[in-house]
């Protein structure tokens, strides 16, 4: 939506100032809030930015990240043109400019050489959160490669492809509660997530919960932002979430606080539940989790004794070896005190599930070949090196993403990048630690500059993104990328030519023919009002108010048949992470001293996007490892020294940063850093595992045992400023979101 006003008074560059437009969009990023955004334009060149002050979810702020996005559109190393690579791949790259016309013939004529003799399956695209939207996305993700017949990516695994299957399998698909409805609850367990930094706009809600009366409970092995202003505070060590889960259904089942009715009448297995929580009695899960017996004992029946509760976790306590029990069992412990359907209570995971956008409208698939194959993205570099053949990849296309800073053990994918017989290319819009090994780099568009549709996954409404301003230099949007290759290929259908809003309402239209929820909602209502919510019934805003589950038997699923009918435990279990088996045991011997690293989000970027913007990098400050003194004391390391972090799959350095915020045995540094900027020209994803979880091709980030020894004494006073900067200046501005 666009609206024109007055034109102002005064000049600009010597000429009567144009009027001034307001436009309305979307926040695309990796980010629950998905937040509705008003860009103020003057003579072609947006000025301001900021967060719609009408939207019930964004109330007119914006978060950390995105606050400074006109640093990112007009930031001076933005590409502006397609370059071809004419030197090495990597640092020592150089490159030249090249037409459109050029870049798109090289690319699609090297393409049929390839299809002609490996066949379609030897070109992989690769994309991933860079932008959430529909168009430039979803679309994108399917039409193109679908013509093709390409090898298809697993790319949701990367992320929370565990905890997906596990919710859909347990409740049958993932619906949450409204934040605005968290003033109903009286308790709310936080698990393995930090919406401070990671979904900012839940925080004014959680605020108002608590100031009625609520009781938050955070469980997390680090103090984060969200656990500093928790009225409790719950720290396991990493990948021993499952077993937590258990034994607080231990305590709730055999003091008889679980709500028998409601699970007769409204659940499968529970009394199988009842029987594999038995195995986890307080004394055994404190031993597993390090979380003292009486806390267990005391949280289990504060849930059992507590009406409304809600459980809210997200996609960071997933992303271990273990992480599907591990999502299982939460869900299922949201279920058994018969919270579901309750307003303030239930399981708070993603609102995804709401709307399914309709497949064939977006991919066309029955136009066209089977999918060939599919590649996990987490094995993108062992893909690249051999392990996927018959045929090689060939030739690799990626968007919307940066796999040499986020995808894990990336020197393995770098190795894989740097193959002589590879042909990359990448559509960006700067020069990524990826884009230095492509052949050909295009220039992208920010969100400013392109038109698309975005739903949210932490609340309930869809918002167009009107382009507010011309894309700058010959930056193409992805789907005006991906018309070019399909003309380029000699492709004619119809649906890899059409015009942004033609796509945009065909698969509106062939979702809301299935989806009461989108009754009313068009692409014109959508383009004059910018938002829409989501048409529920009277009395259907809260999730499973009827009682009534999308699962075969109708019923919360807490024995999950269809999860054995695949030889996957149907009950949710505790079994160590692969990377962590025996290391507590070792620890405690004093024979392995190495430190169970988590990688969370940082509180300034999302993944890798917006690491490069001046003042954001300031804000967050030198890369840091958080150590707790005494395992800092015990390896010698001052704070503010520089340290080596090494693991099986490689190492970077580090500046140490001395804290209470971990337990001893557990160390943090955030992920996003793009390596190229740290002084080794590597970041943390260099000691991070490609191994698989136990459900979904999940990742495992966070089972990383890293050894942590100084490099060098601490070089200077600044240095160490600079360290503890880091974490205090990201604290300073988590807590500017409280108030906005």
């Amino acid at each position: 939506m666009t609206t024109t006003q007055p034109a102002a008074k005064g000049k600009a560059n010597g000429k009567a100032s144009a009027s001034l437009r307001v436009v309305r969009g979307a926040c695309p990023h990796d980010c629950p809030d998905t937040c509705a955004t008003v860009t103020e334009v003057r003579d072609g060149r947006a000025i301001s930015f900021g967060g719609a002050p009408d939207h019930p979810i964004t109330q007119g702020w914006l978060c950390a990240k995105v606050r400074p996005y006109l640093e990112r559109v007009y930031h001076p190393d933005r590409l502006l043109y397609p370059m071809r690579r004419v030197g090495p791949k990597g640092e020592a790259a150089e490159w030249e400019r090249i037409s459109w016309d050029d870049a798109i013939g090289e690319i699609t004529g090297r393409w049929k050489a390839i299809i002609a003799e490996h066949g379609a399956a030897a070109i992989l695209p690769y994309s991933y959160s860079g932008t959430l939207g529909l168009l430039q996305l979803g679309v994108c993700d399917e039409r193109l490669w679908n013509r093709m017949g390409a090898s298809g990516l697993l790319s949701e695994a990367i992320c929370g492809a565990a905890a997906e299957r596990a919710v859909s399998a347990t409740l049958g698909d993932r619906w949450a509660p409204d934040m605005r409805d968290l003033s109903a609850s009286k308790l709310i367990v936080i698990w393995g997530n930090n919406p401070a930094s990671t979904g900012p706009h839940y925080m004014p809600f959680l605020r108002e919960a608590q100031r009625n009366g609520s009781y938050v409970v955070v469980v997390d092995p680090r103090r984060t932002l969200t656990a500093r202003s928790a009225d409790e505070h719950i720290q396991p060590l990493p990948a021993t979430d499952a077993a937590l889960a258990l034994g607080l259904m231990q305590v709730i089942f055999s003091a008889g606080l679980h709500d028998e009715a409601w699970l007769e009448a409204n659940s499968v297995g529970w009394r199988d539940l009842r029987d594999r929580a038995a195995q986890y009695p307080p004394e055994r899960v404190a031993s597993i989790t390090g979380v003292p017996a009486e806390t267990i004992i005391a949280l289990g029946r504060r849930i059992g004794t507590t009406q409304p509760s809600l459980l809210k976790f997200a996609d960071g306590v997933q992303r271990h070896g273990n992480g599907g029990q591990t999502a299982r069992a939460l869900a299922c412990l949201s279920a058994i005190t018969g919270q579901i359907g309750k307003r303030g209570g239930g399981l708070a995971y993603s609102t995804s599930g709401y709307i399914h956008w309709d497949a064939e409208a977006v991919g066309h698939a029955s136009e066209c070949p089977p999918e060939p194959r599919e590649i996990n993205i987490n094995r993108l570099g062992a893909a690249l090196g051999g392990e996927v053949s018959d045929p090689r990849i060939m030739s690799l296309y990626v968007y919307c993403a940066n796999p040499a800073a986020s995808t894990p053990n990336t020197q393995r994918v770098l190795a894989g990048l740097r193959r002589d017989d590879l042909f990359t290319v990448v559509h960006e819009l700067f020069m990524t630690d990826t884009a230095r090994e492509a052949d050909i780099v295009l220039p992208a568009t920010t969100q400013l500059e392109h038109a698309d549709l975005h739903k949210a996954y932490g609340q309930t409404f869809l918002t167009y993104n009107a382009p507010a301003i011309a894309p700058l230099g010959e930056a193409k949007s992805n789907w005006d990328v991906m018309r070019l290759l399909a003309a380029g290929m000699g492709y004619d259908e119809p649906w890899l030519r059409q015009e942004v809003d033609e796509v945009i309402a065909e698969v509106l239209d062939a979702t809301r023919a299935t989806n009461p929820l989108l009754a009313g909602i068009t692409l014109e209502r959508l383009k004059a009002e910018n938002y829409v919510p989501l048409n529920f019934a009277p009395g259907q805003t809260i999730p499973f108010a009827d009682l009534r589950f999308p699962t075969p038997s109708g019923k919360v699923e807490l024995r999950c048949d269809r999860l054995a009918a695949e030889g996957i435990d149907p009950l949710p279990d505790y079994t160590p992470a692969a990377e962590y088996a025996g290391w507590a045991e070792r620890r405690a011997a004093g024979q392995d001293d190495r430190l169970a690293l988590i990688s969370g989000a940082a509180h300034h970027f999302t993944s890798s996007s917006m690491a490069n913007v001046p003042s954001l990098l300031k804000r967050e400050g030198e890369p840091f490892i958080e150590l707790n003194a005494e395992d800092a004391r015990e390896r010698s390391i001052a704070h503010g020294d520089l340290v080596e972090v090494r693991s099986a799959r490689g190492s970077c350095q580090l500046r140490a940063v001395i804290t209470s915020t971990t337990q001893r045995g557990v160390a943090v540094s955030p992920k996003g850093r793009w390596p190229s900027l740290n002084a080794d020209g590597r970041n943390i994803n260099s000691t991070t595992s490609d191994a698989l979880a136990d459900l979904a091709g999940q990742s495992t980030f966070h089972s990383n045992l890293v050894t942590v020894r100084p490099v060098a004494p601490a070089e200077s006073t600044s240095s160490a400023s600079s360290a503890e900067s880091g974490a205090s200046s990201a604290t300073a501005d988590a807590m500017a979101v409280f108030h906005p």
